[in-house]
């Protein structure tokens, strides 16, 4: 048996151009995205059969007699890319609700890399977080034609908190955001997590934000310019200018697609500004999931109060990335 655990992930600065129509054109000869992984994980559990047969459990069950029956995607091309071909069980579980809907957290990439991860190990073999990335981007890209960008798989796979450079020539680089200790603690205790209550589909939020690239090159380039202001924030100690800069991206980012908020996104950030919160952004493709503000400390308790009617999550850095934590 090999279980897997593999995290989910926070983009801060520069999400959309990761997206190939973006960085190969870019005028700086890249994408550059700021995230980091969290400590809410995707676990994969991978046991072999007595007989041929494979079965995959998650919200659904599926027993079946050759990998082209399976019916969920991400595993059964996961199967395919691992040369597994039966006599085998691959369990999906995760410390969020599993839904066909995002939360914008990069659920659908963590459970490729995940499994991908507990699939190699499975066959004993080792492969490297990059590696990883590129076989889940083969899978959700390349095999089943997904709009997204390129940030998510690297970020659940290498874990941290990184800064991704994607360059026109596809090569991906990982640098960690360098910072004291108590300067990282200080800028995550100021960083509150909100879920909206209500998942999306992305894909027709993506999908309209990459037909749109080429007339929005310059929204684009001032979010790859924003991780740059970011990084001297940091190299200055200005974290409040986090928060000010996540206020000012995200109005960007309402700039990408019809669908990036909406009547409730819109009346939960404005409580939460009103209450004390310097900035926030809607995690992922937008219109739902996850509400990410930054408050400085002395302010929280009100921004609590004022979105009272929707969870809060704590949160921390998983450093670690993808990993194996069970062999038997």
């Amino acid at each position: 048996m090999i279980i897997s655990k593999t995290p989910l992930r926070a983009s801060f600065f520069g999400g959309g151009t990761d997206f190939a129509e973006y960085f190969h054109n870019s005028k700086f000869g890249y994408g550059s995205v700021i995230s980091t992984a969290l400590n809410m994980h995707v676990y994969i559990t991978v046991n072999k059969r007595f007989d041929n047969k494979i079965r995959v459990v998650y919200s659904g069950n599926e027993l079946v007699d050759s990998v082209d029956e399976v019916k969920h995607n991400i595993i059964r091309e996961a199967l395919k890319i691992t040369g597994i071909t039966g006599g085998v069980e691959v369990v999906y579980m995760a410390d969020l609700p599993m839904t066909n809907l995002g939360v914008g957290l990069a659920s659908s990439s963590a459970l490729a890399v995940g499994v991908l991860n507990a699939l190699h190990a499975y066959k004993g073999e080792f492969v490297g977080s990059k590696d990883l990335a590129k076989e889940a981007l083969e899978i959700e890209i390349g095999r089943l034609g997904q709009q997204i960008g390129v940030q998510d798989q690297y970020a659940v796979a290498c874990g941290g908190f990184n800064r991704y450079i994607f360059n026109a020539d596809d090569s991906v680089s990982v640098s960690p955001v360098r910072m004291t200790t108590e300067l990282r603690n200080r800028l995550l205790n100021n960083l509150m997590l909100f879920y909206t209550g209500n998942a999306r589909d992305s894909r027709a939020i993506f999908a309209e934000q990459k037909k749109t690239t080429e007339n929005k090159k310059d929204i684009y380039d001032s979010l790859v310019e924003a991780t740059n202001t970011a990084m001297e924030m940091i190299n200055k100690e200005n974290i409040d200018g986090w928060g000010e800069l996540l206020k000012e991206t995200w109005e960007t980012k309402k700039k990408f697609a019809s669908g990036v908020s909406n009547p409730l996104v819109d009346d939960m950030y404005s409580k939460a500004i009103s209450a004390g919160a310097l900035g926030g952004k809607i995690l992922g493709a937008g219109g739902g999931g996850f509400l990410l503000v930054y408050t400085p400390v002395e302010k929280q308790a009100s921004v609590k109060e004022a979105l009272k009617d929707f969870k809060y999550l704590p949160f921390e850095i998983d450093m670690q990335g993808s990993r194996i934590i069970f062999v038997d």
